[in-house]
């Protein structure tokens, strides 16, 4: 059986230069991926060096530019948000044409970061992949240790690693 590698960048949002942008989706990637983080109204505390519009516009170029190349974004839930602002977010990014979509628990890395607002249960993530499948993403990881790069080649239809020779 061949073996194929396939490569995911993950990017930060270039401060809106679409030069930047260019470079990296030149270089062909086979997925392009730019995690949101979180809803709008929490943005300015959890990033507070980020613009959500710049994101999202980010994504919609990426795909404008390089409609063939897989897109992909992520959002931690657990920071305080509602089940309405998740719903948002996903169709914003679905919108911005993204074809996979991870969910995952915020988790506090230091003492000096966010705290949790709240664990959220496995049922709400299986709730917000369905969801996510409904508004048309091609695939959806959603639990609570989903990170952004959980199941990249089962979302790009290979098979995982643990699943090959």
């Amino acid at each position: 059986k061949k073996k194929t590698i396939k490569i995911e960048v993950l990017t930060p949002d270039f401060k809106g230069d679409s030069e930047a942008l260019k470079v990296v989706l030149q270089a062909r990637p086979d997925v392009f991926n730019h995690n949101i983080e979180t809803v709008p109204r929490l943005y300015k505390t959890v990033r507070p060096m980020a613009d959500y519009d710049t994101s999202l516009n980010l994504l919609r170029t990426a795909k404008a530019l390089f409609p063939d190349i897989k897109t992909k974004s992520g959002i931690m839930i657990g920071l305080g948000e509602t089940e309405a602002e998740v719903l948002s977010v996903m169709r914003d990014i679905k919108e911005a044409g993204c074809d996979f979509l991870t969910i995952g628990q915020y988790l506090q890395p230091r003492r000096t970061n966010i705290p949790v607002a709240e664990y959220i249960k496995p049922e709400i993530f299986e709730k917000y992949r369905v969801e996510g499948l409904d508004m048309g993403f091609e695939a959806v990881a959603s639990s609570p240790l989903t990170r952004s790069s959980m199941d990249a080649g089962k979302m790009f239809g290979n098979q995982s690693s643990e699943d090959s020779d």
